[in-house]
């Protein structure tokens, strides 16, 4: 499977060693971002070099598989050129989707054109129980962010609630934060039904996700303790080892989960 990377940040970063070290069983052809000294800088690095793309028409001539781990705006304006050049897109910036026009629109270019999109578990568990107990029903499914107050743009002393409500307004107020509650939201009940409670809190270190979910099958509560990437204080390490887990998932020819 030839791989082309866009966004090459600390998450492509991350998956572009991955796949260079031989861990996932596929090649990166191209690499693209908005910021082309960026993208050979990474391209340098690499033992097998690819492609630095000077465009996404560039990026997408020779790939199978689009890794979007640029931004939400990088799906808004990428992701329909990249269905319908017929390549399939791995979304990390899952974010975007709850603007509903453009979910509309990739979802119409999917059942048009038969590609893929691929979206990454991401910083938290649990999404294969919401997958089996959707069968049957969810009566909730709640999500409750804590993190420091400076990942959220904001200072305080003491505990504070900055955001209490639906996950897709949430989104839009915090739109780098809350990736989390647009994956929750896809899998489980939508974006409109799907609570978000936001906490800065100085007293935690790391990005913590409590998530409650209450159906036909019981009930069942997660919570996550995130350590920062290495190299970037605010993604998620776990976020890009699911990246690298999901490329795997989809050259395996075992299925494993729900």
């Amino acid at each position: 499977m030839r791989i082309g990377l866009l966004g090459c940040g600390n998450i492509g970063r991350i998956l572009a060693d991955a796949i260079d070290r031989e861990e996932v069983d596929c090649s990166l052809v191209a690499v693209f971002d908005q910021d082309i000294e960026r993208a050979r800088e990474l391209a340098t690095q690499l033992r097998r070099k690819p492609d630095v793309a000077d465009s996404i028409e560039g990026l997408l001539q020779d790939t199978d598989l689009v890794v979007e781990a640029a931004s939400q705006d990088a799906v808004r304006d990428y992701g329909v050129k990249v269905l319908d050049s017929g390549k399939d897109i791995l979304i990390m910036s899952v974010g975007a989707l709850a603007d509903e026009a453009l979910f509309n629109e990739l979802t119409q270019l999917i059942n048009k054109t038969g590609r893929r999109i691929y979206v990454p578990s991401g910083a938290i568990a649990g999404l294969d129980g919401i997958k089996a107990a959707k069968t049957k029903g969810i009566d909730s499914v709640e999500l409750t962010t804590r993190k420091p107050p400076a990942e959220l743009g904001t200072t305080t002393d003491k505990e504070t609630i900055v955001y209490e409500g639906t996950a897709r307004e949430g989104i839009k107020k915090f739109p780098k934060n809350v990736n989390v509650a647009a994956t929750l939201s896809l899998v489980g009940m939508g974006f409109d039904k799907t609570k978000l409670r936001i906490i800065a809190d100085p007293d935690v270190n790391r990005n913590v996700h409590e998530i409650r979910v209450v159906g036909m099958f019981g009930e069942f509560n997660i919570k996550m303790e995130n350590l920062p990437s290495p190299n970037n204080p605010k993604t998620s390490y776990l976020a890009a080892m699911s990246t690298i887990a999901t490329l795997k998932e989809i050259n395996s020819a075992i299925q494993l989960g729900t």
